[in-house]
């Protein structure tokens, strides 16, 4: 499974790179507003960083919109991926981005049907939000499963990127249901290390090694 940080904090990212498993960063309007930056300067920054794939989000809500901001934030870096809303214009913006050999991301998908639409627009990436569908009592992870049987059933080369990823037991769900790609928060990331059975190993690893020195 591919790793990415959602994050518009920069040294968090930093931090991250330094564990060598991060392979790309995902951000939003929300993330990018809580820096008090610009998202041109973040997304800029960001690709210092990391050598992968950082996906940037248009905000326009039209076609005409999010083309205009797509070729504005493609010309950044060669890593960004455009980040489009899974609507009407943003599926149409995500063909014709795609045939000129734009890598996107299509994000907002909470059906196994709007995932369809996303694939057959050939997007690089499909964002389910499984930790929203879960605070409204539905199956998230049971979504990228019927994802995963619907894109193999037809060979679509669009990878699942699970979002709205909430903790480390939705890490491994995701990744037993097919999730090509996990993007998620840096707590969660740093938690993927943790077990009481780990430290407890240690600890005694540490209190035998120091016993034998006397």
């Amino acid at each position: 499974m591919i790793f990415f940080l959602d994050t518009g904090i920069v040294e968090e990212i930093r931090m991250a790179s330094e564990w060598g498993i991060v392979d790309g960063v995902t951000t939003n309007p929300s993330l990018i507003a809580k820096t008090g930056r610009t998202q041109k300067d973040v997304i800029k920054e960001i690709t210092s960083i990391i050598d992968g794939p950082i996906s940037a989000e248009v905000i326009s809500m039209d076609l005409k919109g999010m083309l205009r901001e797509a070729e504005e934030l493609s010309t950044i870096h060669p890593n960004v991926v455009i980040k489009l809303p899974l609507t009407e214009p943003g599926i149409a913006a995500c063909k014709i981005l795609s045939r000129q050999g734009i890598k996107t991301n299509v994000t907002l998908c909470f059906s196994p049907v709007q995932a369809l639409l996303a694939a057959k627009a050939q997007a690089t990436y499909v964002s389910p939000f499984i930790g929203r569908l879960d605070d409204v009592s539905q199956d998230g992870v049971g979504l990228i499963r019927e994802m995963r049987t619907i894109f193999d059933n037809y060979g679509f080369e669009t990878q699942i990127l699970a979002a709205s990823i909430r903790h480390p037991m939705h890490v491994r769900d995701a990744a037993l249901a097919g999730a090509d790609v996990g993007t998620m928060p840096f707590s969660v990331l740093k938690a993927l290390y943790k077990h009481p059975l780990t430290d407890k190993g240690l600890a005694q690893f540490l209190e035998d090694f120091n016993r034998s020195k006397k």
